[in-house]
């Protein structure tokens, strides 16, 4: 086809005076346009040019107003802050890398510290209270003060610390205590502590043989008990090197009387009244423990051959029973710790070891001894890190008696907590209500599911009361302080699903989770469930061990693992998919029964006969004679061939369809017939080749290898460079090279130059070369960062056959628009790694014949993306900008039905942009190319239901995690970002991938594998945060002055806001108290304006395959370009400012930078006026033009106009070409010459 210009007057164009065609705002330029100014040929004017101007800016202006969302005012400004705000909330799980643990009798607290540092005191649930040291320490020993709420720590670096629990803002937290001296006091070379029975000091032991006598209250040291005095009444023997000071224990009775054990076996028994030595005892084994009968008369040593010998504290000759090794006469491990309680039946020994080395010495076990008849050896799969007994006759209301009255054994494993009932028969465990280890086997996926119907929640309950029959009914004993925060009225739940098959239920509604039931898949596999099973010591095995506690590392088979969840609460329906293709369905029962199981296998690749699966086989069903328990019980199995691993699910229980992804392609089941709907496989011939037995599958993976590797490379570089460099000058800080910029791994740049859509059949805009990436910004000279300011930069082309691009990443049902706009219909869309978007449109039955008539799916459209980017969702927006509503919800009255009378949305999130087109036609409306500006990646996304408390009001919007940590909130309206928060560390990779978002706003995320952290976005009252109280004795606590003015109040860890208002100046509000590092995206969006929406040509490839009048199949592409402008008016004023301020710096002095600044500019635009009509010439000299041809021009063009566009580069531009240094002399006359030099890129003046 011709050019319009060439039809009209056959001549080339000249435009008589600068003009860029790619500019943000139209007045000024446009309207000289529009006036009708001298177009002029070789043969005079021609009357019809006035005519064609306007109607070319005409149509420009049309797509300037189409294309950009409109900007939001204050108003939308103050919405923000009552909607977004970024809070950590509270820890689930258990604590990681445990190593210390404490308990208070009096006020029923449990304190653990961790090998990070970090303390963490629970009681009653729904209280508890966390800190952390300062710097890499760890805690080694933690030591109450009872009933005072006060703990004192003890940390690797030999620094003790004191710390109170105490109120603040109506909730208690932990804090440290500030000492008179800055630094905290350290006991050099310290091995072991033990607190006074009176709790007034704390005795210290160190490698050298002294113990330090310590002020509880105030951490100054009162004491020094050297060696020397200890031991001078010790038989020479012993005097030559008793050792470390490896235990101390304190008389229960006599607070004065220390004994003090040395690491070679001396005993001495010491009186801290008298600072003498009253006793000394000899052993003959090296010292392991030391521990006090009830009565102070009498005490047990453990040693390191594992045995245990009874002593007298007033005879020194010999003990009062000879040394007892409970498991010998063959060599045994050390006993570690040992207690005495006393019964009102026989004295019990609880100690932790002395296990025969050569049959049991891997075992990490707890030996409970009472008399000849109670014996139990509990058996834990992790290592033992301490444990502790709580007694009855410790309690602060408990009367006089002379026995301990054991309550309950505390066992701390390393990777769990264990807590044995000792008050009733056969000591069974009790249930936590908190510190559950999450992680019994390695956490695969999750699931989180808001406002639980009550019946549901009731069924869960009472499955999971009918599992813990085993367990202790008597109540927890942990129950010192009180939970302030109220009843919670929605009940939510948190899905886990296991490597070992199992998918497990989290009471999430409050601060504390709590397990409600546990699923397992291995039934169907005909694999036993040993999760359930509950040990009992056997009479003939000796020792006669119990296997305690839930952790189990290992899984008996790798394919059983859970790689989706999908769980309809209002229909009671749950689907689990895993590693193996298997894809099964659960129904909610209440009674125990025989289901009909049926499996309905499904081969993805039945069109490609070629192709060979390598990988793992299916797992066998067992479907006949299997009895299942109330609870989730499984109705029908989709076995999936090529048995590759699930990579998405979907479920719509309205329609009872299920949809399936792997990376070879999908399957959708109708569960209520049972049968297979569709299929359909995703790979292209390059990739069925690569999977075959070609060589090509070598060389995929070894190129695949090499990649891997250098990235990995790259990354070490980049951690290792920061620790090393040292604070350099500030002058230093503003180089380019200092400037970290994130790369942008794979990808293709829609702003790069483009390729056109091919007219065949499934033709698709081909990529193109990567532009250039712009000149990197100088760092921001106030933070001191490193930090650029946003701007748009290369992203690396991404191979159009990638093997992994066929891989299925998103699955979505919804009623909407699809074949035309007056009826709406059942789909399914379907995204994969590469870009390419199926839609389905999907016939459903009524109810009434739902049994009897089929499911039909046919294939309605295809999208494929140019950025050839992962899909990773898609959600329908109606036209009032709310998210259809999920099966059954407008049904039940949980949310409106969505509007069906004005026109819907699809909003597709890959990992580099959101994308909105318009349905049914697939018109683009918004984007925003997030990889483009910053080089972040998104990982997780969720649509996002916001409210706000002062009223009804709420909105939906899209919550992202990106592959740098940053949680963003993007408005579904306008795609405009409205909040960032910096929450995890970019290096945290299981962080990010485990990441699950709610509804409401908030998050779960692994930051261990053994603990959740939960965080929220929304400003809406939550009860994840702990609010709780601890009541303490009058005079504990001095009262606080009183503040001369009201300080705000500070969030937990709740970072600031920093709002940019909605103008065209850059101002800033200042931070808001307590809080740091969240920026609240203004409407302006200036940085969305310039790259995301400026001078942008997307080429995209949408192909209908459904007819809109009657259905049939055509082959018909439609090429979608976008094209925006940008104004050099709003650059170049951005411009001037920030190069007066550059030269300013730069030469200490005030100059003005508004006439280079024009000088620049106006060069700059001769050269796009040059370009533009060079390209008009050429075009129409032409009588056709192809695609590729005008897009190429066009990208020239957009190149030279990327000064215009971005006042930074413009201002660099300025900088490079004029360098103004300004020299004061003063001669010895105290004349005063100035001399100026100026220097430019071509020479100096």
């Amino acid at each position: 086809m011709s050019h319009p210009c060439h039809r009209l007057t056959g001549r080339a164009l000249h435009y008589p005076f600068n003009v860029s065609p790619s500019h943000a705002k139209l007045p000024g330029w446009l309207c000289k346009l529009t006036l009708g100014f001298g177009w002029s040929g070789e043969g005079g004017e021609n009357p019809s040019w006035p005519l064609l101007t306007f109607w070319w800016a005409h149509s420009i202006m049309l797509k300037f107003f189409r294309k950009h969302p409109p900007k939001e005012g204050e108003e939308r400004e103050r919405l923000k802050k009552e909607l977004f705000r970024f809070q950590k909330c509270v820890e689930h799980g258990f604590p990681t890398k445990p190593s210390a643990m404490a308990y208070d009798s009096k006020l029923q607290l449990l304190a653990i510290g961790t090998k990070s540092g970090v303390i963490r005191v629970f009681g009653a649930p729904g209280f508890e209270v966390a800190a952390a040291h300062e710097g890499d320490v760890s805690v080694t020993s933690i030591f109450f003060i009872p009933e005072e709420g006060r703990l004192i720590t003890a940390c690797s670096d030999s620094s003790l610390h004191l710390w109170e629990i105490n109120t603040k803002d109506g909730s208690s937290v932990l804090e440290e205590k500030e000492m008179e001296s800055a630094e905290a006091p350290k006991v050099k070379g310290m091995s072991t502590c033990s607190m006074s029975t009176d709790s007034s000091s704390l005795f210290v032991g160190t490698e050298g043989g002294n113990v330090h006598v310590i002020d509880a209250k105030t951490l100054s040291e009162t004491q020094v008990i050297t060696m020397d005095v200890i031991i001078q009444n010790v038989p020479e023997d012993f005097k030559v090197n008793p050792g470390a000071v490896e235990a101390i224990a304190c008389n229960p009775v006599n607070s004065d009387k220390v004994l003090i054990g040395f690491n070679r076996g001396l005993i001495v028994l010491w009186n801290a009244k008298d600072s003498t030595p009253e006793a000394t005892f000899n052993a003959t084994q090296q010292l392991e423990s030391l521990t006090w009968g009830r009565s102070g008369e009498e005490f047990i040593s453990a040693h390191n051959d594992g045995s245990y010998i009874t002593w007298e504290a007033k005879n020194t000759s010999e003990p009062k029973e000879p040394a007892l090794t409970p498991y010998g006469p063959f060599p045994c491990k050390a006993i570690n710790k040992l207690l005495w309680k006393v019964t009102k039946n026989e004295p019990m020994v609880v100690f932790s070891g002395g296990m025969p080395r050569a049959s049991y010495g891997d075992r990490h076990t707890v030996s409970i001894m009472q008399g000849a008849d109670n014996h139990v050896v509990a058996d834990l799969t992790s290592r033992v890190v301490d444990f502790l007994i709580i007694s009855r006759a410790d309690h602060k209301d408990a009367v006089e008696t002379d026995r301990d009255d054991p309550q309950a054994l505390i066992i701390l494993a390393e990777e769990e907590l264990v807590v044995l009932d000792l008050e009733s028969e056969g000591w069974p465990a009790f249930c936590l209500p908190y510190l559950n280890s999450v992680h019994s086997s390695a956490i695969t996926c999750a699931q989180h599911v808001s406002n639980v119907p009550e019946s549901l929640w009731q069924k869960i309950t009472d499955a999971g009361d009918n599992q813990n029959k085993n367990f202790s009914k008597a109540d927890w004993p942990i129950n010192g302080g009180r939970n302030l925060s109220p009843a919670p009225v929605i009940k939510d739940l948190l899905l886990t699903g296991h490597e070992d098959g199992t998918v497990r239920f989290w009471d999430a509604s409050t601060s504390s989770l709590h397990l409600m039931y546990k699923l397992s898949t291995c039934p169907v596999f005909g694999i036993r469930d040993t999760t359930l099973d509950v040990d009992s010591p056997d009479e003939e095995e000796w020792p006669p061990f119990r296997k305690v506690g839930t952790f189990d590392p290992f899984s008996d088979d790798p394919r059983l693992a859970i790689q989706k969840l999908a769980l309809c609460a209002l229909s009671e329906t749950l689907v689990a998919a895993g590693s193996a293709g298997q894809v099964l369905i659960f129904n909610m029962e209440r009674q125990e029964r025989e289901q009909d199981l049926k499996e309905v296998k499904v081969n993805v690749m039945a069109d490609h006969e070629g192709f060979v699966w390598k990988g793992h086989e299916a797992l066998t069903c067992k479907i006949d004679d299997l009895k299942y328990a109330a609870g989730f019980q499984p109705t029908c199995i989709m076995q999936l061939s090529p048995p590759a691993a699930c990579t998405a699910l979907a479920l719509h229980s309205e329609w009872q369809l299920v949809a399936a992804g792997t990376g070879q392609g999908f399957a959708v089941l109708d569960y209520a017939q049972k049968k297979e709907v569709a299929t359909r496989c995703t790979l292209n011939p390059n990739d069925l080749t690569g999977t075959s037995d070609s060589a090509m599958s070598r060389r995929k993976s070894l190129k695949k290898s090499l990649r891997e590797s250098f990235r990995r490379l790259r990354r070490r570089r980049s951690e290792k460079r920061p620790k090393e460099e040292k604070p350099k000058k500030e002058a230093e800080k503003t180089e380019p090279g200092n400037i970290e910029e994130t790369p942008a791994a794979a990808g293709t740049s829609e702003e790069g130059a483009a390729a056109a859509a091919g007219g065949g059949e499934g033709a698709t805009a081909e990529a193109a070369a990567p532009t250039p990436a712009p000149a990197p910004a100088p760092a921001s000279p106030a933070g001191g960062s490193g930090d650029c300011k946003p701007e748009e930069r290369q992203v690396e082309a991404r191979s159009a056959d990638d093997s992994l691009a066929s891989m299925v990443r998103s699955l979505y049902f919804a009623d909407t628009f699809i074949v035309n706009g007056a009826s709406h219909s059942p789909s399914l869309w379907v995204g994969t790694n590469g870009g390419h978007i199926f839609v389905y449109s999907l016939t459903v039955p009524p109810s009434d014949k739902r049994t009897s008539d089929y499911v039909s799916c046919l294939l309605a459209k295809e999208i494929r993306l140019k950025h050839h980017a992962p899909v990773l969702s898609m959600a329908v927006v109606d036209s009032k900008n709310n998210v259809l509503p999920d099966a059954f919800e407008v049904i039940n009255e949980r949310a409106k039905a969505a509007d069906m009378e004005g026109q819907h949305s699809i909003i597709i999130c890959s990992e580099e942009q959101l994308k909105a087109f318009s349905l049914p036609a697939l018109k683009p409306r918004w984007k925003n190319k997030i990889t483009a500006i910053d080089g972040a990646r998104l990982r997780k996304i969720q649509f996002v239901n916001f409210r706000r408390d002062s009223d009804n009001y709420n909105e939906f919007d899209i919550g992202c995690l990106t592959n740098t940590g940053d949680l963003r909130v993007y408005s579904v309206s306008t795609l405009r970002r409205q909040l960032t928060s910096s929450s995890l560390r970019k290096e945290d990779i299981n962080g990010i991938a485990s990441f699950v978002f709610t509804k409401d706003g908030q998050g779960f995320y692994l930051q261990s594998p053994s603990e959740f952290a939960r965080v929220t976005l929304s400003t809406s009252a939550t009860n994840a945060t702990p609010k709780c109280e601890l009541e303490l004795a009058e005079g504990l606590r001095p009262l606080p002055p009183e503040p001369e003015e009201p300080e705000q109040p500070a969030a937990v860890e709740t970072p600031a806001v920093e709002v940019t208002p909605a103008s065209e100046t850059g101002s800033q509000e200042p931070e808001a108290a307590g809080e740091a590092d969240v920026t609240v995206t203004s409407a302006d969006d200036s940085n969305m304006d310039q790259s995301a929406m400026s001078a942008d040509i997307t080429v995209d490839s949408v192909r209908d395959v459904i007819a809109e009048n009657d259905g049939t199949i055509v082959t018909s592409v439609r090429t979608i370009t976008q094209t925006t402008t940008s104004t050099v008016s709003e650059s170049s004023a951005t411009a001037t400012q920030d190069v007066q301020q550059a030269v300013t710096v730069t030469n200490g002095i005030k100059e003005d930078g508004e006439d280079a600044v024009t000088d620049v500019l106006r060069e700059t635009q001769h050269e796009v006026t040059t370009r533009t009509s060079e390209f008009v010439t050429r075009t129409s000299e032409k009588t056709t033009h192809s695609g590729e041809e005008v897009i190429k021009q066009l990208s020239e063009m957009k190149m030279t106009t990327a000064v215009i566009e971005d006042p930074s580069l413009l201002k660099q531009k300025v900088l490079d070409s004029s360098m103004t240094t300004t020299t004061t002399t003063t001669n010895a006359d105290g004349e005063v010459t100035t001399t100026t030099t100026t220097t430019t890129t071509n020479g100096t003046d």
